[in-house]
């Protein structure tokens, strides 16, 4: 057998968002690059996600293979991600609905992201009797381990959902070795039937060796010294810990002040919406007005120059899936300062393209940050290894496992069926 279509379920954020606005992050990106390197594979591609406008065409086109259904579930404007579950029915409907179009057995799988889709996903393949591949992205058990402060735990209804997909799906498909672990401890998952799929970076768009075009282009200083935060802004993400980093170092070492910056790419997102001007403030608190430059989210090509722009790029999440930001800033040759916390310790080699941080507060982030600030020959020589650490994490190596995992999925609801 092999996998000519497959229902590709991303219920709460369309592919097609800008990553780093409202709940656009990492796994827009992922959905979408993969879906691209299936294409190219010769696999057709039909992509669910909720319309949010009421002016979204049914159906979107986006490349030779792909297709994106915008299924009207709720209203398209003003639903945060925490009302979702309740137009889960409506979303599953018109997605059932499909079957009746192209007749019986049209796909060959369903591969469903994080746990809103990973529900509707096991009505259809109960309904379409198809297998089912799940992708979490995020799970609540974890997140709840690790809340950043004032935001709030995952609900229990979450939980019981996750638990609900793991026993349900035919494979499940894991960033890491870490976040595998975590499916089989923290879920019970069955190890035999989770699959560990790095994501990937598009090594074409993320190059090495712009750094000066790049800050021409921006408008950064040639002999800045720059910090990159690049991602959504909520207590999560922890963007204040990069701040509070910047005030600790030109505290402790005031000759910085006239070379260091600190550029915040990205929206308010989730818990951050409830105050979404606490990084400003706290960023005059500290008196870091003239240091901080906030910037509004940005397509991928403009990403791509910020972190060829930047000295470092700080991921200080209190946790991460994997990271893709952190792969994304090395494929540009830019070392990575991050937590060592969920998929990052893959994502970042620690003391070869970047440094790992054991403690979420502003003096260790600190202490990370100022051999890269200060120290040319230290941050050549690890953006040099940078580089070729991502270049092991290429979008095709990703399709390619995946569609061993798909595989490995039909095999195993064959055998269940005979």
């Amino acid at each position: 057998m092999s996998v000519r279509r497959v229902a590709m379920l991303s219920a709460h954020t369309s592919p097609l968002a800008q990553p780093g606005d409202g709940d656009a992050g990492g796994m827009n990106v992922y959905v979408l690059e993969l879906s691209k390197r299936l294409a190219a594979a010769g696999v057709e591609v039909e992509m669910f996600t909720r319309a949010t406008s009421r002016h979204q065409e049914p159906f979107a086109a986006v490349a030779p293979g792909i297709t994106v259904r915008h299924v009207a579930a709720g209203p398209f404007e003003g639903l945060r991600k925490e009302d979702l579950p309740a137009q889960l029915c409506a979303f599953v409907r018109d997605v059932l609905r499909v079957e009746a179009e192209h007749g019986p057995r049209y796909f060959d799988l369903v591969h469903s992201h994080y746990w809103l889709s990973g529900q509707v996903g096991t009505v259809v393949r109960e309904r379409w009797g198809i297998p089912l591949v799940h992708s979490m992205h995020t799970m609540a058990k974890v997140k709840n381990a690790s809340l950043a402060e004032g935001d709030a735990p995952e609900p229990r209804g979450r939980v019981w959902g996750e638990e609900e997909i793991v026993r349900l799906a035919d494979r499940l498909v894991a960033n890491t070795d870490d976040e595998r672990s975590q499916l089989v401890d923290l879920y019970d998952a069955d190890p035999s039937r989770v699959d560990v799929v790095h994501p990937g970076v598009d090594l074409d768009r993320f190059r090495a060796g712009r750094q000066a075009e790049a800050r021409a282009r921006l408008g950064i200083d040639p002999d800045a010294a720059l910090v990159l935060f690049a991602g959504r802004i909520q207590p999560l993400k922890a963007p204040d810990l990069v701040v509070a980093a910047a005030a600790r170092l030109v505290a402790d070492d005031p000759s910085l002040r006239s070379r260091l910056q600190v550029a915040v790419v990205g929206g308010a997102s989730g818990s951050g919406l409830d105050r979404p001007t606490a990084l400003a403030e706290l960023t005059h608190t500290l008196g870091l007005d003239d240091l901080v430059r906030f910037e509004p989210t940005v397509p991928q090509h403009e990403l791509a120059d910020w972190y060829a722009a930047a000295t470092v790029v700080c991921v200080p999440s209190h946790n991460e899936s994997f990271g893709l930001v952190a792969i994304e800033a090395q494929a540009c040759g830019t070392p990575v300062v991050a937590a060592r916390v969920g998929g990052l310790p893959t994502a970042v080699s620690d003391g070869v393209s970047g440094i790992l941080v054991d403690r979420q507060d502003p003096a260790a982030y600190a202490a990370a940050l100022r051999p890269l600030l200060t120290d040319q020959g230290l941050r050549d020589a690890m953006g040099a290894k940078a580089v070729l650490h991502a270049e092991g994490f290429g979008w095709d190596v990703t399709a390619a496992r995946t569609l061993e995992s798909y595989a490995a999925a039909q095999e195993g609801a064959l055998h269940v069926r005979t």
